[in-house]
């Protein structure tokens, strides 16, 4: 029983090495970098339904921008056009424990691993669509973990900077992250979900997705086009928050529901307009 044990196992070792050297790289590395959007996503809607209830989670988009779900599928088809075959038997190794990883109930958990497979590629990959695809997914994992855990260390600070922009717009006085009304009948108090760190995250990612799309050629304008977008969302936010901080009644009135559509709104054509600004060369050159 022990040697035809040994001879099932050496048959199962030949089998996945056969269809190691047989599988093309991009249908493996995609195919777990899928996995690992969609846990770290459905973790984000689970959340956003237990917390605002599927109407206004729906109303929301779960929470999760449209940004992120265009790079995370764009990422997925860059990296799935790599034909190159033959998987390293340390690679299906590291398949299993991503793998491991995404499969727990913990959303940030599956975009560490989706950050560290990305950074794999881009490391082990010299040139071609995957490494352009990893590049795409680790920014993505920007907006959707590393933001909020730099937001988490200092939250404090970064609202207070928020803060800060709005009381100076407002000529009123701030304390921490409250800015009084202008015309003095209150105070507005500046909450995390207001913070301009989210969309700047945002920004930085639609810059990397359109870029790396394109095949666009590093210049040193680059940094340029990308602090615009970076900036603009920032002014956006703060002038946003800056009309609710004008008095009650512009605060009741601008912070609803179709207010935060159409700041969001502005937001988005920012980011997207002077994103494809910064690489319209390479654009105009495929239409």
């Amino acid at each position: 029983m022990t040697v035809i044990a040994h001879l099932n196992e050496m048959m199962a070792r030949g089998s996945v090495l056969r269809i190691a050297r047989e599988l093309p790289r991009g249908e493996f590395f995609a195919g777990l970098l899928a996995l690992g959007c969609v846990s770290g996503l459905a973790s984000r809607i689970i959340q956003s339904v237990n917390r605002l209830g599927w109407v206004d989670a729906l109303f929301n988009t779960f929470e999760i921008s449209a940004i992120v779900l265009i790079s995370c599928a764009a990422g997925v088809s860059l990296v799935l056009r790599d034909r190159t075959i033959g998987v390293r038997s340390s690679e299906f190794a590291m398949g299993a424990g991503f793998v491991f990883l995404v499969i727990l109930p913990i959303g940030p958990l599956s975009w560490l691993a989706v950050t560290a497979l990305s950074l794999y590629i881009i490391i082990s990959t010299n040139v071609g669509s995957s490494r352009r695809g990893a590049f795409i997914l680790l920014a993505a994992t920007v907006p959707m973990l590393w933001s909020r855990l730099l937001f988490q260390l200092f939250a404090n600070l970064i609202l207070q900077i928020d803060a800060s922009l709005v009381g100076w717009i407002l000529g009123t006085h701030r304390t921490g992250a409250i800015v009084g009304f202008a015309d003095g009948s209150g105070v507005l108090v500046i909450l995390p979900a207001c913070s301009s760190l989210a969309n700047v995250s945002l920004a930085f990612l639609c810059w990397v997705t359109v870029s790396q799309l394109v095949c666009h050629k590093k210049s040193a304008y680059d940094l340029l086009w990308c602090l615009l977008a970076c900036i603009s969302v920032i002014a956006v936010n703060v002038t946003r928050i800056s009309v609710q901080g004008l008095s009650q009644w512009h605060y009741a009135t601008f912070h609803s529901p179709w207010g935060d559509a159409v700041g969001n709104t502005i937001i988005l054509g920012l980011i997207v307009g002077l994103s494809v600004l910064g690489v319209r060369r390479e654009l105009f050159q495929r239409i």
